[in-house]
């Protein structure tokens, strides 16, 4: 088994969002990747420039970031036939591994506008490095830049920032300093192919909370109308917890329900509803254990939420 730490550099619409390209808002224009064997070991590195075939002109912000010219970006190979390389550049018996879930996200993305997303079948583990580094080095999970995690570990700078491979280089450094105990306890499952049909739904142990990902649903509303979305059961000793407070709405895009185990004491749940490309939704649930005084938290937040609404109405 080999890691691909690899990061990836896409150009976005020069024209604005209202001309952008639903279907592809970030065109990928460089691989970069780093291989490791199983003792994190640096064994091949990968590089392709990608020739733009959606947006022509860089956007402005990507001119400032990345030190590249239009002419080496139109001597790249198409996208279709940089994917391939990459892909058969790494190889079989592979786990992916960025700095951040971004890139996962536009990588699949832009298969999927070429109708190659068959490629990489899907969903995906991985292991994000910069959740880990902050779990493992800050005790908690945190979104800190590449470069502050290199200054943190005191890795030494001996190439620029944001080119791709140079990226990859640098997050491989990172991963290479990581207790691997805490990196195998944290992966991170990527939902861009996310679950089609009940048999395909997700249900995952962590080391401090539960995890289940969802099949899709026609609308945010059938979706918290289903029995196993919107269960809760204790992540200790799996009975059905009941609820203290039900499923309240933080947004429109997440709810927070407080649950009790007799045994085991508070549980926090939390619902991330996400939505397809296709216009579906689907849900993510965390459970996790809590203690009192985080419970106290929950119902207070509760309060506070039901009193701005009321009166919000009687305005």
């Amino acid at each position: 088994m080999n890691y691909i730490v690899f990061d990836l550099e896409w150009n976005q619409c020069p024209y604005g969002k209202d001309r952008e390209n639903k279907r592809l808002p970030f065109e990928i224009i460089e691989f970069g990747a780093v291989k490791l064997d199983e003792n994190r070991e640096v064994i091949d590195k990968f590089q392709q420039i990608v020739k733009p075939a959606v947006y022509h002109r860089l956007h402005y912000r990507t001119k400032e970031i990345l030190n590249i010219d239009k002419n080496t970006l139109e001597s790249g190979l198409s996208f279709s036939k940089s994917v391939r390389r990459f892909l058969r550049w790494c190889g079989e018996d592979v786990v992916f591994c960025t700095w951040g879930p971004t890139d996962l996200i536009e990588l699949q993305r832009n298969l999927k506008y070429y109708t190659m997303l068959h490629f990489l079948e899907g969903p995906v583990r991985y292991y994000d490095l910069q959740k880990i580094f902050g779990i493992a080095c800050e005790g908690k999970k945190n979104c800190r830049s590449l470069e502050y995690a290199i200054d943190f570990l005191k890795i030494e700078k001996t190439e620029s920032f944001h080119r791709a491979l140079h990226d990859a280089w640098y997050t491989a450094e990172v991963f290479a300093k990581l207790p691997i105990e805490v990196v195998e306890k944290n992966y991170s499952i990527d939902t861009y192919q996310n679950p089609k049909s009940k048999k395909e739904e997700i249900h995952v142990m962590f080391e401090n909370y539960s995890k289940y990902i969802s099949r899709e649903f026609p609308t945010k509303e059938d979706a918290m109308k289903d029995r196993e979305v919107v269960s809760t059961k204790c992540i200790v000793c799996n009975n059905t917890a009941k609820k203290k407070i039900r499923w309240f709405s933080m947004n429109t895009k997440s709810h927070v329900c407080l649950a009790y185990c007799p045994e085991h004491g508070y549980l926090k749940g939390k619902i991330r509803l996400k939505k397809t490309d296709e216009g579906n939704y689907y849900v993510v649930k965390t459970v996790k254990k809590i203690n009192e005084e985080e419970a106290v938290e929950i119902r207070e937040k509760r309060n506070l939420l039901r009193e701005k609404r009321r009166e919000k109405r009687h305005q």
